[in-house]
């Protein structure tokens, strides 16, 4: 017999069959099925009617009960007040509505959102005066928050008051805003026929924010309405304001074409070649492509052949950086300066390319290093007839030639000659002597 009082518990039932069920679920075959489920159409309550008042106090007294449970539970959840204060509104309760939304601006009054639709209640209603007072309170406390500044102008605008607009545009260019607000200025100026207005918004503007794409707006304005002398004007300030450091080739694209469409071209063709000496070698690609076109449009032979030897000249000096030992390159390079007869230019990049010594000391190395310093002698002697530079090339080549380990008798036999020419015997003797005695 069982004891008295002893409570019994359900019986364990032991699994008659252990093996595995033939139809395997998976985990995430049970999570799609409960997925389908939810999305099941489940119909919306019906919509109820309330015509009896005192239903309806019954209604909304239930209904702000579940909001201000909502808002003691979690008073920083700006979605209660939200949906609180948009209830009233559309329950026609604006007063109720006002106090909730100052309530919720005491609880979080840098809360941008609430600012926003505070002021929208009051332009539903039309309530103009109490939506300028929002805008106002929400400027003093937030004068960064560009959204309220462009609600403001906004309304104004609709409402006619123009003046009224150009006064909050003033106070808020007053903070330095970013550029989006001054193009919004002047894009306001320009509905109304402000040309002077906007001039002088662009003056700012280029003050505050000194960047090329306003300066090239600034000149696109004054083209635009027909102020040629101002515009060109306008692009000189910007490359002397601007300097070398932060100019791109935009601003320089944007000059040269204007000068093109008001058949300037000897401008034109000026401003891109002092863009091509002043910015650096990774930004001119674009520079070269459109002088090629102006030149090919408007310049003769010689200007299109110069830009052609002028990028072939940046390829050569690309291809040296990377590889400054291939003598061959720095032959075709050196023989595109000295077409261009420049005679400083010619010698240093003859010194460029005598500086890249061969790192091997074997003279299979050194054969073509040397005709660098032969036709260097040959240029200073032949071109630039300047005797005692050739005399000294030829003295440097020969002290930087390893003598114990090889040597070049042609450099000694052009040494020799070259004075000979010059009617040094002396020296000529020397030349040989020196080379014997080694």
């Amino acid at each position: 017999m069982e004891k008295s009082g002893t409570s019994r518990g359900p019986k364990a039932v032991p699994a008659k069959n252990k093996t595995p069920a033939p139809v395997q679920i998976t985990a995430e075959q049970l999570l799609r099925e409960a997925k389908e489920r939810q999305l099941e159409y489940v119909p919306p309550p019906p919509r109820q009617k309330i015509s009896d008042p005192e239903e309806l106090g019954a209604f909304r007294l239930k209904k702000r009960k579940e909001f201000e449970d909502n808002i003691r539970r979690n008073r920083l959840n700006l979605s209660n007040w939200i949906k609180y204060a948009q209830w009233e509104e559309s329950q026609k309760e604006i007063q109720r509505a006002r106090s909730i939304w100052e309530r919720a601006l005491d609880i979080d009054h840098r809360a941008i959102p609430l600012w926003l639709k505070y002021a929208e209640m009051e332009m539903r209603y039309k309530q103009i005066n109490h939506a300028r007072n929002i805008f106002d309170r929400a400027l003093t406390i937030l004068p960064r928050a560009n959204q309220f500044w462009y609600k403001y102008t906004y309304m104004e605008e609709m409402l006619g008051n123009i003046s009224g607009c150009r006064q909050i545009f003033e106070r808020w260019m007053k903070w330095h805003p970013d550029e989006q607000a001054w193009n919004t200025y002047i894009k306001f100026e320009l509905r109304y026929k402000e040309f002077d207005r906007a001039r002088q918004i662009y003056e700012r503007l280029v003050e505050t924010h000194p960047v090329p794409k306003n300066w090239l707006k600034y000149a696109r304005f004054e083209e635009t309405h027909g102020n040629i002398d101002h515009a060109r004007e306008i692009f000189e300030r910007a490359i002397q304001f601007l300097g070398d450091e932060y100019l791109d080739e935009k601003l320089y694209l944007a000059f040269a074409r204007f000068e093109e469409h008001q058949k300037e071209h000897d401008r034109a063709t000026a401003i891109y070649k002092y863009a091509l000496d002043k910015l650096p070698q990774e930004k001119r690609e674009d520079i070269y492509k459109a002088f090629s076109i102006h030149e090919k449009k408007y310049g003769d032979r010689g200007g299109i052949e110069a830009i052609i030897a002028n990028k072939r000249k940046i390829k050569y000096e690309e291809d040296l950086k990377e590889n400054p030992l291939d003598y061959d390159t720095w032959f075709d390079y050196l023989r595109l300066l000295e077409s261009e007869e420049d005679a400083e230019q010619i010698r240093d990049g003859y010194e460029k390319a005598i500086a890249q010594v061969p790192p091997v000391m074997e003279k299979y190395y050194w054969r073509r290093y040397i005709y660098l310093w032969i036709n260097y002698a040959l240029f200073e002697e032949l071109k630039a007839l300047d005797y005692e530079k050739t005399r000294e090339v030829y003295s440097m080549c020969i002290k930087l030639i390893p003598h114990k380990k090889f040597t070049f008798a042609k450099i000694w036999l052009m040494f020799a000659k070259f004075e000979i020419r010059q009617k040094k015997l002396s020296n000529a003797r020397k030349v040989l002597v020196s080379k014997f005695s080694l």
